[in-house]
């Protein structure tokens, strides 16, 4: 994303809070906000957790801009945890995963709006003004999917879930999806495998499912999977 050059007046958003772990991008976002949007305090985020720790320090930005593929977050697992912590600011969803499933999951469960990571500089402004005027930006092109029954599992159910995991049932979900038996993710983590197999029990109870098999298949079926590493 180059710096834009636009003619028209800056919006007045004091401050923001960039989470995103490319830095590339990371820095043209700040950039953005910057000298485009007028931003006077910007500060990045790499993971949830640091950011968690900025909103800690007493930092209470105007914007946050969310990438749902970060290393500590699985989904909207992410998404959530900054809405319970600041629930007045408006999140804004930037992601390369687009799909009609994902976006209209972000704008259930609150985003402010959702921005395709390859959109254009026009785009990205005009979603900018058009959030920041209280509307809620959707990709042109967009359309509802139809609502599930009751009974259906949703992106925004199972990332509650996970997003209620601690950071190290987080990491063990990400290498089970790996494929990673017991003893190589205690090798991974420098855990005894003991201390692995409990945080697996837990994380399994805490998801509702009873084997890793069916908490791989269950991440993967609402797209998670590309958010783990």
């Amino acid at each position: 994303m180059q710096r834009m050059q636009m003619s028209v007046e800056p919006l007045s958003i004091r401050s923001a809070l960039v989470i995103d772990d490319h830095p590339l991008y990371c820095d043209a976002l700040v950039t953005t906000m910057e000298h485009v949007f007028n931003a006077r305090q910007v500060r990045t985020a790499a993971t949830i957790g640091e950011a968690m720790q900025q909103l800690r320090q007493r930092f209470q930005p105007d914007l946050i801009i969310l990438d749902l593929n970060l290393p500590d977050s699985s989904g909207l697992s992410g998404f959530l945890k900054l809405k319970e912590r600041m629930p007045d600011v408006p999140v804004v969803v930037i992601s390369a995963l687009a799909s009609e499933t994902v976006i209209h999951s972000a704008i259930s469960a609150g985003a402010a709006g959702f921005i395709p990571k390859d959109a254009g500089r026009q785009t990205f402004h005009d979603a900018m003004i058009d959030i920041w005027n209280g509307k809620i930006y959707v990709p042109p092109g967009y359309h509802a999917p139809p609502k599930q029954g009751a009974g259906d599992s949703t992106v925004e159910d199972v990332s509650r879930r996970i997003a209620h995991l601690s950071q190290q049932q987080t990491r063990i979900l990400a290498l089970i999806c790996e494929g990673l038996p017991n003893k190589l993710i205690a090798y991974e983590m420098q855990l005894a495998e003991a201390t692995v197999k409990a945080h697996i029990t837990a994380l399994l109870r805490r998801l509702g499912v009873h084997n890793r098999t069916q908490a791989a298949m269950l991440v993967r079926e609402v797209f998670i999977r590309h958010s783990l590493h």
